[in-house]
């Protein structure tokens, strides 16, 4: 199938607002609106490194645009297109019908658009998404801005998507398929967090990055590590084990003063985050469980393992 077909069967849609020349030229022309800055990200998803084989041509192209819309969410900006190259052996229209349903179910919700990508043959399946967003200017949320006593949260419940992976047909193999970008609650923190990530290699490592970044260090407590019931279920450790080091949660992960986090909750009462620990002013991170300090060996997501 040649490539300008794939196009305009799969992946052309209609312009939306700041969108001057979307999918059809050499590139793609946007007016940004007025007192915004840019932001921008990309992420490549491979076969079998980054989803099983087995994995579902609805649940790449989902998940393809969700890891972005994820590190838009986590700027505290607004994710307004993306841009989309394939990689791969083959392309039929099975595929590809189904992979652009998925691509739209994630960018649909969103208000995100499609504006321009490319196409071409290779032996591995291969995703590059590059998504783009809008913020005030100076309002970004960054992880250099960690300050000590802030409070240290996460939306949402961790390790899921690792479970997933290590049973797959299990039901949260949905949260590792089908990850939630939280691309409200990241547009709601920009006024109250001070700084924040996503968790995409794992909770314990993408932390260290705020502390890092930030010149600080953390306690954090293990009994408040938002589980599902599932993982409830397990030991301490293979509970620790997936929520801190599994990665591919997704969630948000961001460090608030105790009285900007009394406000957000006060404005935003429905919100669903859960405060994890404290910074302090002591560098690194440990672990503590009903006051004592644990000693763990956890090792994130290695891009080059």
């Amino acid at each position: 199938m040649a490539e300008f077909s794939i196009i305009d069967r799969y992946f052309k849609t209609a312009t939306q607002s700041n969108v001057s020349l979307g999918i059809g030229d050499d590139s793609a022309v946007l007016t940004p609106p007025i007192n915004q800055q840019l932001v921008i990200c990309t992420d490549t998803l491979v076969a079998g490194r980054h989803f099983p084989l087995s994995t579902t041509p609805h649940a790449i192209g989902y998940k393809s645009v969700a890891v972005n819309l994820s590190d838009i969410a986590a700027m505290g900006a607004t994710p307004h297109s993306i841009l989309l190259a394939i990689s791969a052996p083959q392309l039929t229209d099975t595929w590809l019908e189904e992979f652009s349903r998925g691509l739209a179910d994630c960018c649909n919700p969103y208000n995100v658009q499609l504006i321009g990508g490319d196409t071409t043959q290779n032996p591995t399946l291969t995703i590059t998404v590059t998504a783009l967003g809008w913020i005030e200017h100076n309002q970004a949320i960054t992880r250099a801005g960690a300050n000590v006593d802030d409070f240290i949260c996460v939306s949402g419940t961790v390790g899921d998507a690792a479970f997933g992976l290590q049973h797959l047909g299990h039901s949260l193999q949905q949260r590792l398929d089908y990850p939630t970008p939280r691309c409200e609650l990241g547009q709601q923190l920009k006024n109250y967090a001070s700084s924040m990530i996503d968790v995409s290699d794992g909770l314990a490592q993408d932390l260290g990055h705020i502390l890092k970044a930030s010149h600080v260090g953390a306690i954090l407590d293990l009994e408040h590590l938002p589980l599902s019931d599932t993982l409830q279920q397990l030991t301490p450790q293979e509970q620790w084990q997936y929520a801190l080091a599994g990665g591919d949660d997704y969630e948000l992960c961001f460090t608030i003063s105790p009285e900007n986090y009394k406000k957000l909750m006060q404005q935003h009462p429905q919100t669903q985050i859960s405060v994890i620990g404290k910074i302090q002013k002591n560098t690194g991170l440990i672990f503590q469980h009903q006051n004592k300090t644990i000693d763990l060996d956890l090792h994130g997501y290695q891009h080059f393992a």
